[in-house]
């Protein structure tokens, strides 16, 4: 069984002050649809935990951020969801609101309460509702789920979350234990789901205030100000000519996106996945920590971006957005992957998704090119108006291979190719695709 509310409180926040709840009291005998014996068990389960319902609720300081906390009690009749839950929680967002607070939700629940019936589903439209209030307003939410994470809990206040950690060995899913076909246990953990790219990190116990405290400082660092383009960490001088750029920006030895980002932020945080399903281990997107305040990044790291790397992209420019958090990304790809894996994951709409998130974002998106800029693939990931180029980076309408083979030229004319596509970093500054050539 999870570990109790109080516990998990007491463990991840240093100040708790729990928020007034107003019970609307009972109108009827055993609950909305009178199932038999529903009093009874609700008077043990609240002497067995102390709890009036499944969930505790308050404000809390976790670190040096605060938000307001809504921590499941597993012990109270399985954590489950029934219509005070809702009301509950209903206050808990509000009262956020009202404070122009983030809320943490610490899931442990099997779902909905079978002796409230209908009334009790209906409670995840209610937790739907002011998740989408929070959004709408441009707060954060983040979600943590311990064991279990699954039903109604895990599709709203979970998977709903901006940012959703998981406690390894979690059993995360939205069939239950007792409901879901055999045969496939690992599905329904917190390790598939973070795989399949629905949970963004698992995260160990030990670990988790740390963590929930960095991640609550990004999401809450509004800023106007765009992000400056990073300095450049391979070679300063200038290629010969495009073939040369090329080869150069093909380099094994050339700098990645990993170790940009490392260098350029004090720490940061990565998100992961596109919660469709899809992970690409060639992107990196998240939030990181630089001068004192935010910024989002979506970086390329050198190989053909797949339809989930667009996904997790756009889905990292749309956060940032809505919680006014400027974006920096780094194109470095030979192109989108164009396999047939791609085609049937949905290359092109993902690549829409990607250059819509960009074109209407409202906060400033800063570009550095610091690889290869293979056709539309590294274009989606590039702003239109703040682009800038490393000296070992190239930008192109296609690959001169890819161009010869269009032109129907021979292999020999590849590098003749490139010099006449313009793709060198000082190419694209006097044909204004880029603003200029960053510096070391």
């Amino acid at each position: 069984m999870a570990e109790g509310a109080r516990a998990v409180l007491a463990d991840v926040a240093a100040e708790f002050a729990e928020l007034p709840f107003t019970d609307p009291g009972q109108t009827t005998v055993d609950g909305p649809i009178g199932w038999p014996g529903y009093d009874d068990a609700r008077s043990r389960a609240a002497e067995r935990t102390g709890e009036a319902e499944s969930v505790v609720c308050g404000v809390g300081k976790i670190g040096r951020a605060e938000a307001v906390l809504v921590a499941f009690e597993f012990g109270f009749l399985g954590g489950s969801i029934g219509e005070r839950t809702g009301l509950r929680v209903q206050a808990a967002f509000t009262r956020a609101r009202e404070l122009g607070l983030p809320v943490v939700s610490l899931v442990a629940t099997g779902g909905s309460r079978m002796q409230e019936g209908m009334r009790a589903l209906t409670q995840l439209h209610r937790l739907a509702r002011q998740s989408a209030l929070h959004r709408a307003a441009g707060l954060p939410q983040v979600a943590v789920l311990r064991d279990p994470a699954t039903g109604g809990g895990w599709a709203t206040l979970g998977a709903g979350a901006d940012v959703t950690l998981a406690l390894p060995g979690a059993q995360v899913g939205f069939a239950g234990s007792r409901v879901r076909p055999p045969g496939d246990d690992h599905a329904y953990t917190a390790e598939s789901q973070h795989e399949h790219g629905h949970v963004d990190q698992l995260v160990d116990r030990a670990a988790l205030p740390a963590r929930l405290e960095r991640w609550l400082l990004l999401l809450t660092c509004r800023s106007a100000a765009a992000a400056d383009p990073p300095r450049a960490l391979g070679a300063a001088e200038p290629p010969a000519d495009g073939w040369a750029a090329v080869r150069r920006a093909r380099a094994p030895e050339r700098p990645r996106a990993d170790a940009y980002l490392d260098a350029h932020f004090d720490w940061r945080e990565d998100l992961g996945g596109d919660r469709c399903g899809g992970v690409d281990p060639g992107v990196r997107c998240g939030f990181g920590w630089r001068d004192g305040r935010a910024v989002a990044y979506a970086a390329q790291c050198g190989t053909p971006t797949l339809p989930a790397g667009f996904r997790t992209a756009a889905r990292l420019v749309r956060l940032a957005d809505r919680l006014g958090i400027p974006v920096l990304t780094l194109v470095d790809t030979p192109g989108a992957a164009n396999d047939g894996a791609a085609e049937r994951a949905g290359a092109g709409p993902a690549i829409a998704e990607l250059f819509g998130a960009v074109a209407s974002a409202s906060v400033p998106v800063t570009t550095l090119v610091v690889g290869e800029g293979g056709s539309g693939g590294a274009l989606a990931f590039a702003a239109p108006d703040r682009t800038w180029v490393t000296p070992d980076s190239y930008f192109s309408v296609t690959s001169p291979e890819a161009a010869a083979s269009i032109l129907k030229r021979a292999a020999a004319d590849v590098p003749a190719t490139a010099n006449a596509l313009r793709l060198r970093p000082a190419d694209l500054v006097e044909l204004s695709v880029a603003r200029g050539i960053v510096g070391p």
